[in-house]
């Protein structure tokens, strides 16, 4: 008589004898023509990045090479300074100052310490330096102009803007044709830049209103003092225009047009004797005291 099996260690046995058995290592490997597959699949995927890393490293290696001719090449050796934008004297002194450089390397030349040295020249306003290859280098630079010479317990150059830049030179000739600004102390201009830089440019500022009138005897001196205002002074004859305060150039040019016709009026022998011109009262009409150097009473009309 058969009975069916019920104890827990006989359904084990046939759980295991049912079970399907794994192969060995070397069954599961992929077959040949799978392997090769794959690794053509990955090599595919790849390429694009070993060409990259290839590229990079040939341009770096590229880049040192032309870096190693560039900087050591004779061809360019730095052989010409070209300076744009100055007069003739500073171009000189910019050339001398970097004949040290000539015969370096253009591209072992510092554009940023020439501009830097450049800079700390008094009548520079600004500098740009670039290269011009194969052996050269460009040189812009804005230079300032002298508008009027101030006297600052010295003649100083100053620029329309009213700020003294450096000293004059007279023996250069730096101060020659140019107005000289007075009334400003030294030590005001110190202690304030600004408003005495105001002064001297309101000084600059009357003194190119008189000169547009070509007629006119050259200006000499601008006299500015913060109460009485600004008088003028010729060279030759030697004549003050006592302008005194002014609250614009059309208020000036009035004052100048009242001296045009009171020294038009006068005679060649008053003229020689003339001496001041009071040209400060507004009224309507405009009324000029001339102060003379002798007593003329023959001058006037009776």
């Amino acid at each position: 008589m058969v009975t069916a099996p019920s104890s827990a260690r006989t359904r084990a046995r046939r759980a295991s004898a049912n079970r399907r058995r794994r192969g060995s290592l070397r069954d599961r490997l992929p077959k040949g023509g799978e392997l090769r597959a794959a690794l053509a699949r990955g090599l595919r995927a790849a390429l694009p990045s070993l060409l990259a890393l290839g590229g990079m490293a040939a341009v770096a290696g590229g880049a040192a090479l032309a870096t190693r001719w560039l900087t050591g090449s004779p061809r360019f050796a730095l052989a010409e300074v070209e300076v744009r934008g100055a007069s003739p004297a500073p171009r000189e002194e910019i050339v001398e100052a970097l004949a040290p450089a000539m015969g370096e390397n253009v591209f072992r030349v510092s554009l940023e310490a020439i501009e830097r040295r450049l800079r700390r020249e008094p009548w520079i306003a600004d500098v740009s330096v670039r290269r011009s290859l194969p052996d050269g280098l460009i040189i812009e630079v804005e230079e300032r102009r002298a508008a009027a010479v101030a006297e600052l317990g010295g003649l100083y150059l100053v620029d329309r803007e009213g700020r003294a830049f450096k000293r004059a030179d007279l023996a250069a000739g730096e101060a020659a044709g140019l107005p000289v600004v007075t009334g400003v102390d030294r030590e005001d201009y110190r202690r304030a830049p600004e408003a005495a830089a105001a002064q001297v440019r309101e000084a600059i500022e009357a003194a190119a209103v008189y000169a547009e009138e070509s007629g006119r005897a050259p200006l000499g001196e601008v006299h500015t003092d913060p109460h009485r205002g600004l008088t003028l002074y010729t060279r030759a004859p030697v004549v003050g225009l006592k302008v005194g305060r002014v609250d614009g150039a059309e208020t000036l040019r009035r004052r100048l047009a009242a001296f045009d016709a009171a020294w038009a009026a006068l005679t060649p022998r008053e003229r020689e004797d003339a001496t001041t011109f009071h040209l400060d009262r507004d009224g309507r009409p405009l009324r000029v005291t001339v102060g003379f150097a002798h007593a003329r009473e023959a001058a006037w009309p009776k």
